[in-house]
């Protein structure tokens, strides 16, 4: 075979290897491309539906949040709300009969019905919702140890659940009540002590609530 006729095949096979090489290129371009754009549509999907899924966490958040004024005071700070009922006890008292202000115990009632509605308008927009109902008694440092103001809280806070319990207020069947009693304990106190024996009440959507609020 001639030098010329040995050059012109090496230049027919490079050409078709940079030809094949170029295709190859071309379609992996273009596989590249419809990854990357099927990628950035799943991204802009899960941020629509992450943002959603936000806006109804405010929602729902806002609406715990906004219990009748008449009833109680919202702290932001601490994410709870504050009986502002006069129910105070007498020092280490706990009993139905030892508040101070035996027509607050109405205004309790109406209180629980307050929770009740507010629950129950919420889960008519989100059915599949769960919620905590904490109902949290408070203590003042009085001459009383710790561990018995501790049990002292507990049991007021239960006081307050037997009154709504008289009063027949079903809370439904999506909201799970817990009693809990933190003393002297806890961030949520005030100067005066004799204003620390008192309730405080957490309305708490349970974890997993973002995927309930799909279905």
């Amino acid at each position: 075979m001639s030098k010329q006729k040995k050059e012109s095949f090496f230049w027919t096979s490079y050409a078709d290897l940079m030809t094949s090489l170029f295709f190859v290129m071309l379609v992996l371009f273009v596989l590249t491309i419809a990854l990357l754009h099927k990628k950035i549509v799943e991204i802009n999907n899960i941020v629509v539906e992450t943002q959603e899924q936000l806006n109804k966490i405010k929602e729902i958040e806002n609406a715990t949040n906004n219990i009748d004024s008449a009833y109680f005071e919202y702290r932001e700070k601490y994410k709870k709300h504050i009986l502002k009922i006069e129910a105070q006890f007498e020092t280490n008292e706990f009993a139905e009969n030892q508040i101070i202000n035996k027509q607050s115990i109405s205004k309790l009632i109406n209180a629980g019905y307050s929770i009740r509605d507010s629950i129950n308008s919420i889960t008519s927009k989100f059915p599949a919702i769960q919620y905590l109902l904490i109902i949290e008694g408070q203590a003042s440092k009085d001459k009383a140890a710790d561990k018995h103001n501790y049990e002292l809280s507990y049991k007021r806070a239960y006081t307050l659940k037997k009154i709504w319990d008289n009063a027949s207020i079903n809370f439904g069947s999506n909201c799970e009540i817990l009693i809990s009693g933190s003393g002297t304990g806890g961030t949520m106190r005030e100067s005066i002590e004799g204003n620390n024996q008192r309730f405080l009440i957490h309305i708490v959507p349970k974890p997993g609530i973002i995927e309930a609020s799909k279905q």
